[in-house]
């Protein structure tokens, strides 16, 4: 069985050694190479990772730039970033620059392995604390732009989220909603 072939972009010494250690125990995972950041996009073009576990850290645009140069180079590595609490805005702009998937640091080693393992299939992965947020950003933005018939048509919801939405994009407060939540149409 071929084994999933990782890149390890992980500036903390102690935890790129842990990390490697831990993946290069499971039968289906290899970790390639394992680097603190300055040398990534040359490990990269030399070991053509088929994953690439990036800590995003507190130099969030260095490694966005990261990201960028990583899927301009090599657009079929699936890069998957990894952060204790990523910032949403930061989250957009990863997703747009090609991220396929997030680790919360604070995930369990069950969730760590199947987000890359899910990556490497193509999947892309969020976390539901991330997730959550992320739709409720989209939203906003919607709805600060107008374009929320795209997004309803986007997004598939039941008769009963509709309404809420609807409800929602009414202006109505939180106390007049909840009624309607409750009870249906009052």
């Amino acid at each position: 069985m071929p084994k999933i072939r990782i890149l390890l972009i992980e500036d903390n010494r102690l935890l790129r050694e842990g990390i490697t250690a831990m993946l290069n125990e499971q039968p289906d995972l290899r970790v390639v190479a394992a680097t603190g950041n300055g040398d990534a996009l040359e490990k990269a073009k030399r070991l053509r990772p088929q994953v690439v576990l990036l800590d995003i850290g507190p130099r969030s645009q260095n490694s966005l730039r990261v990201v960028e140069s990583i899927k301009a180079h090599f657009p079929k590595a699936e890069v998957v970033v990894m952060d204790l609490i990523p910032v949403h805005a930061d989250v957009v702009n990863f997703v747009k620059a090609g991220v396929a998937g997030f680790i919360l640091k604070d995930a369990s080693v069950d969730d760590f392995l199947h987000t890359i393992r899910s990556v490497a299939e193509g999947k892309k992965v969020l976390p539901p604390p991330l997730a959550g947020s992320l739709f409720s950003q989209i939203v906003e933005h919607a709805i600060q732009s107008g374009s929320t018939d795209t997004l309803l048509r986007a997004v598939r919801m039941t008769k009963r989220e509709h309404e809420v939405i609807f409800q929602s994009l009414g202006r109505l407060c939180p106390i007049s909603i909840t009624p309607i939540l409750l009870y249906g149409n009052v």
